[in-house]
C-alpha cells in the first residue's frame, strides 16, 4: 500500500513531500465538492424542467382538446340523455377543466419539490467548514535543530548494531 505520492505507507517524508500529498487531497475534495453541487442542481434542473413540461401538458391538454373532446363529450351525453344540448356542452368542458387542474396539481407539487431542494446550499456550507478546519489547523512542533543533532549519533549507532 502506498500513499497519493507513491511513496510506501509509514516511511518518514520529507514535509515537501506532506505538503504535496495534503495539497493533492484538497485538490481532490474542491473537486468532489464541486462534482457534488453539480449533481444537485443537474438535479434541480430536471426537477424544475418536469414541472414546467406538466404545466405545458395542462395547458396544450387546455387548448387543443376542448373543441374536439366539447363536441364529442356534449353529443354523447345528449345520446345517452335527452338533457338540453346545451348543458350537454358545459358537463364536457368541465370534464377538460378537471383533466387540466390534474395537471397542473402535478406541476406545482415537482415545483415545490425543485424549490424546496437544498442541494448547492449544502455543498456551499460543507466547502466553508472545510475552509474553516484548516484556517485553524496549526503544525505539529517540530524539534529544534540542537535536538536533532544530539540524536543523530546514537540513531547512526543503532543502525550500525543492526547491521552487524
Amino acid at each position: 500500500m502506498s500513499a497519493p505520492d507513491g511513496s510506501p505507507v509509514g516511511a518518514e517524508r520529507s514535509i515537501g513531500q506532506l505538503f504535496a500529498s495534503a495539497t493533492t487531497e484538497m485538490s481532490a475534495l474542491v473537486h468532489d465538492e464541486i462534482a457534488l453541487a453539480k449533481a444537485q442542481l443537474k438535479q434541480d434542473v430536471k426537477r424544475g424542467a418536469t414541472s414546467g413540461g406538466a404545466f405545458t401538458g395542462a395547458g396544450a391538454v387546455l387548448v387543443f382538446s376542448l373543441p374536439m373532446l366539447n363536441f364529442a363529450l356534449a353529443y354523447g351525453i345528449r345520446t345517452w340523455s335527452d338533457w338540453n344540448l346545451a348543458v350537454c356542452f358545459l358537463l364536457s368542458f368541465a370534464a377538460n377543466v378537471l383533466v387540466a387542474a390534474v395537471l397542473a396539481l402535478v406541476g406545482v407539487v415537482f415545483a415545490k419539490k425543485a424549490k424546496k431542494s437544498q442541494g448547492p446550499q449544502k455543498v456551499a456550507a460543507s466547502m466553508k467548514e472545510t475552509a474553516g478546519v484548516l484556517q485553524k489547523a496549526k503544525p505539529h512542533p517540530r524539534p529544534e535543530p540542537a535536538a536533532i543533532e544530539d540524536r543523530a549519533p546514537a540513531a547512526i549507532e543503532a543502525v550500525a548494531r543492526s547491521s552487524s
